[in-house]
């Protein structure tokens, strides 16, 4: 479980073919990885991941067929930078919002509007996350836990405040750049139950 709230900027070292369909990602870091067990988890772009190989600043984990097909990892390549988070511990500070790690699918960007020292993202969501997004709700994008503002559809439009685009890399997003985006978890849970209250 994590939190959407970025704690480091991680850089991809290289993204290698693997077995059966797997790839496997070597990313440099600034977190303290070493101290982190064999098996434990890391939000990569708000994917989970277990850490497969550590030594200080650096870690490895495998990507699954799965995780290639419904997220973004597939196409990073070295050099390419990314959003770290490590797992939320019990007591922890819940800045952000409950965020599982598993993505519901792939977003695309349709525009971006620089005003004063913030930045309105427009999102178009795959339809496996078109039903979850409310005004004022929350959605994690990249990994990064934030507050819908407006829906039209299957867009949303965020806005980006100066802190967030300090320590995050959405910044940099341009049209038609893709984003893993997952839907509320609690949203999730409550359309689900509505659905099966529906059926007779």
């Amino acid at each position: 479980m994590f939190t959407g709230i970025v704690e480091a900027i991680g850089r991809v070292e290289s993204s290698r073919a693997g077995a059966g369909g797997t790839r496997r990602l070597a990313i440099a870091t600034d977190l303290d990885v070493a101290s982190l067990p064999l098996g434990a988890s890391m939000a990569v772009n708000g994917v989970c991941l277990t850490i497969v190989a550590r030594r200080a600043r650096r870690f490895e984990a495998d990507l699954g067929p799965e995780t290639l097909a419904c997220t973004t990892l597939g196409s990073l390549k070295a050099s390419d930078r990314v959003h770290l988070e490590r797992p939320l511990r019990l007591g922890d500070m819940l800045g952000g919002h409950l965020v599982t790690g598993h993505v519901d699918g792939v977003g695309k960007v349709e525009s971006t509007r620089k005003q004063g020292e913030t930045l309105a993202l427009r999102l178009e969501a795959p339809e496996s996350v078109a039903p979850f997004l409310v005004k004022k709700g929350s959605i994690a994008v990249d990994g990064v836990s934030l507050t819908i503002n407006a829906v039209d559809g299957r867009s949303i439009e965020l806005w980006l405040i100066p802190h967030t685009l300090s320590v995050t890399l959405l910044g940099g997003l341009r049209t038609g750049d893709r984003v893993n985006m997952e839907a509320d978890m609690i949203a999730k849970q409550v359309a689900r139950f509505v659905e099966k209250a529906r059926v007779p």
